[in-house]
């Protein structure tokens, strides 16, 4: 039986739309508050909610931002009000209410309304993490603002981070509802017909994942299709997990194409720098897995939440996404324990030297060198031989970084050079 909650702060249409929904079958729950409701959904999951706009301790509006938010509003909203505006009605919808009805609400209004709603939500596939729930750092909260400050905008954006970091994400936060969304799987149909992408993103909205990663001509394609953005009213984002400017440099990347697509760059944070909202993270994929039936409910002790927000992700939101169903699905016990975190998660390898085995009877420069080699060489191997988070993590410019790894002796493979 499909259950549904009613949230209203006037007893009279709590009851009157619970009569009604009970006479068709349905399993009906009431709240008489935001703060009722918050605890409910904290609980389970309803198929639907019928959500008053005005109500004395939250409004409704606010309680639909902070399911958003907090990456609960995995069932369809349909928000009631006596006083409805249409502004009301487009920022609700906006948020990622369903529909709006408009009180009093005529009871053939009010079934179908009901009846589409509760199809759509279960038609719509589980939801991927959004951008608004990656977290509440300063950091997150910086990258929101900045990413609101160009989502008005159709110049071409660059989003600049980590493999796994939530590209895609940002990417679609910018998307405008109710416009086309074109994100292909392969970067074929650049090298061959560009211009069918722009046709099937007409007024809407092209993300390519990995431009970083394009044949020459590919990126010939790309060029093209970049010079014809304006015609087709087509909004270009781009997703790159390596330095364009490095790849430029070494000849492997088209400094036209770069020029045409870094005018507006934002980065995003890597999970390590906003680490403090792993826990949170980790807890909405865990949710969202027994919500969606695909895991029996579990919850991670404190201990396992520490250790997951200690660890460093260095494969960032997907490597969290892959640990959290490994836990879910492997877990002996209905707590995940520290211990089962520590067994899935893969340790780092051991450095080579420690600080307390350095000698301390060397001249200061010698000593200062040997523990600055044993420094880098250690950040090294910690991010796997990648150079730009190498000097994101000590805080060094890259130029400074190689000319410092040089003047210790520390050679790099050419593959840690990319």
């Amino acid at each position: 039986m499909q259950q549904i909650l009613v949230v209203d702060d006037e007893i009279g249409i709590r009851e009157l739309l619970s009569e009604i929904l009970r006479d068709e079958g349905y399993h009906v729950r009431l709240a008489e508050n935001a703060g009722e409701a918050r605890a409910f959904r904290s609980q389970t999951r309803p198929d639907l909610v019928l959500l008053d706009i005005w109500m004395p301790d939250t409004d409704g509006i606010t309680l639909l931002k902070e399911w958003a938010s907090a990456g609960l509003l995995t069932m369809p909203v349909v928000m009631m009000s006596g006083h409805g505006t249409i502004d009301t009605a487009v920022e609700a919808t906006r948020i990622g209410a369903y529909d709006f009805l408009e009180k009093p609400i005529a009871l053939q209004k009010l079934l179908a309304t009901v009846g589409r709603a509760l199809k759509h939500g279960g038609e719509q596939a589980q939801p991927a993490l959004s951008l608004a729930s990656l977290g509440r750092a300063p950091l997150i909260v910086e990258l929101k603002q900045r990413l609101e400050r160009v989502a008005g905008l159709r110049t071409t954006l660059l989003l600049a981070g980590e493999p796994g970091c939530g590209i895609g994400l940002a990417a679609r936060f910018m998307h405008q509802r109710n416009t086309p969304w074109v994100a292909p799987d392969s970067n074929g149909t650049l090298a061959e017909t560009p211009l069918e992408l722009l046709n099937q993103a007409r007024e809407g909205t092209l993300f390519l994942h990995e431009v970083a990663d394009l044949s020459k001509v590919e990126q010939k394609g790309l060029l093209l299709l970049a010079s014809k953005l304006e015609r087709y009213n087509v909004r270009l984002i781009c997703g790159a997990s390596r330095d364009l400017a490095e790849l430029v440099a070494h000849g492997a990347f088209d400094s036209r194409l770069y020029g045409a697509l870094a005018a507006t760059t934002i980065r995003l944070p890597s999970l390590r720098e906003h680490r403090e909202d792993v826990p949170d993270l980790a807890n909405l994929m865990l949710t969202r897995m027994v919500e969606a039936k695909e895991a029996a409910p579990r919850q991670f002790t404190t201990a396992a939440l520490n250790a997951l927000r200690n660890y460093d992700w260095p494969g960032n939101l997907a490597q969290l996404e892959t640990a959290v169903r490994t836990l879910a699905l492997t877990a002996l016990s209905d707590q995940i324990s520290l211990e089962e975190v520590n067994r899935a998660l893969p340790q780092p390898a051991s450095m080579p030297l420690v600080a307390h085995d350095l000698p301390f009877d060397l001249p200061l420069r010698d000593a200062r060198d040997a523990f600055e080699r044993v420094y880098f060489e250690y950040h090294i191997a910690r991010e796997g031989g990648n150079i730009s988070r190498v000097a994101e993590s000590v805080g060094l410019e890259r130029t400074h970084l190689y000319r410092k790894l040089k003047q210790l002796g520390i050679r790099l493979a050419r593959k840690n050079d990319e």
